[in-house]
C-alpha cells in the first residue's frame, strides 16, 4: 500500500484501483472538444463522473492535442494563456465543490498561475502534463502550498510530436525512465515530498503508435522509480490506428475506441497501474474491479 498525499486528504493506492474521470473544457481537446465548454454542461459532467463511481475528477481547460503550441513567455507563448484557461476552469471547479464539497479534484496545468489560482479555489492535485518542464515556477507553487502532484513524462512539445522518429523500446523506456527521474529531481528541488507524487508514463505524449505499446507491456518496470503510476490511456490515438482493419482501413474516431480504451486500461493495471484516467466511468469501474481480482488472486 502506498499514501498519496494531497493538499487536504490522503489516499490510499494499491487497495484498489482508483478511477479519474477526464472533464475537458475546452473547444478543442481530441476526444470531446467543445462537449464540456460551457460550465454548466462540464459540472454535470463532472458529477455523472462522480455519480458513475470515479473516485477523481480531472479538469483540464487547455488541449495539448498534437500540433498545438504550449509553454510560458514570450519565446514559447502557448495557445492558450493563463487568464483563458483559468476563465474557463475555475467557474466549474467552484460550481463542482458547491454540488459535491468533498470532490477530490485534480487541475490537468502545466502553468504555474493556474495552478496556484486553482488550488486557492480547493483543487487536490496538480497534473502537470510536462512534469514540471513547460513552467518550471509550478513545482514552487506545488511546494508552497502542498498540493498532490503527477508528473508526466512528455517527450518533447505537442508541435514537436509529429516530426519524432520511432524508438526501439529498449531506447523509449529509458527515455521515459530519464525523463520521470528528471521531474523527480526538479520536485526535490523544490521541496516537494515524495508521498505527494505519482508517475505518469505519458501515452500518446510524444510516443508514436507502436511505442505505445511497448511502454504499455514494459510499464511496470517504472515502478523501480519508487513512485506510484497513474496510466491514462482512454481513446488514445495509437488505439484508433490499431482498430483501422474495422473502419475500412481509417483510425477509428475517438468516440467509436472505448472498447479498446478499457482493453489497454485493464493491460496498464496488471502493469502496475493504481490510478486510470478515462472519459467514460462506469465502464472503467466495472473493469477495474475484474483487473483487481485478477491482481489478488495471483
Amino acid at each position: 500500500m502506498n499514501q498519496w498525499r494531497l493538499r487536504s486528504r490522503t489516499l490510499e493506492l494499491g487497495r484498489r484501483t482508483l478511477v479519474m474521470g477526464v472533464v475537458n473544457i475546452t473547444p478543442d481537446s481530441f476526444s470531446d472538444g467543445g462537449k464540456f465548454l460551457d460550465p454548466a454542461a462540464a459540472i454535470a459532467r463532472a458529477l455523472q463522473h462522480l455519480d458513475d463511481g470515479a473516485d477523481l475528477i480531472d479538469l483540464g481547460a487547455e488541449s495539448t492535442r498534437p500540433g498545438t503550441r504550449v509553454g510560458v513567455g514570450a519565446a514559447n507563448a502557448p495557445a492558450v494563456n493563463a487568464d483563458e484557461e483559468q476563465a474557463r476552469l475555475l467557474p466549474v471547479l467552484q460550481g463542482l465543490l458547491a454540488a459535491r464539497p468533498q470532490a477530490t479534484i485534480s487541475i490537468d496545468t502545466y502553468k504555474a498561475a493556474t495552478a496556484r489560482a486553482a488550488l486557492e479555489a480547493g483543487a487536490e492535485i496538480v497534473n502537470d502534463v510536462s512534469g514540471f518542464h513547460w513552467d518550471p515556477a509550478i513545482a514552487r507553487v506545488c511546494a508552497e502550498v502542498g498540493t498532490g502532484v503527477v508528473l508526466m513524462h512528455s517527450r518533447g512539445r505537442p508541435d514537436e510530436w509529429r516530426e519524432q522518429a520511432l524508438l526501439p523500446a529498449d531506447e523509449l523506456i529509458a527515455l521515459v525512465r530519464a525523463g520521470l527521474e528528471e521531474s523527480l529531481r526538479a520536485a526535490d528541488g523544490a521541496g516537494i515530498a515524495r508521498e505527494r507524487i505519482l508517475l505518469d508514463p505519458g501515452y500518446g505524449f510524444g510516443k508514436r503508435f507502436e511505442e505505445n505499446y511497448a511502454l504499455l507491456a514494459r510499464q511496470r518496470e517504472l515502478l523501480s522509480l519508487g513512485r506510484p503510476l497513474l496510466a491514462g490511456v482512454s481513446r488514445k490515438s495509437f488505439l484508433g490506428r490499431t482498430l483501422a482493419r474495422l473502419h475500412g482501413g481509417e483510425p477509428a474516431p475517438a468516440e467509436e475506441r472505448e472498447n479498446a480504451s478499457i482493453a489497454a486500461m485493464v493491460a496498464a493495471i496488471l502493469n502496475g497501474a493504481s490510478i486510470v484516467r478515462v472519459h467514460v466511468v462506469r465502464p472503467a469501474v466495472e473493469a477495474a474491479l475484474i483487473a483487481d481480482a485478477i491482481l489478488a488472486a495471483s
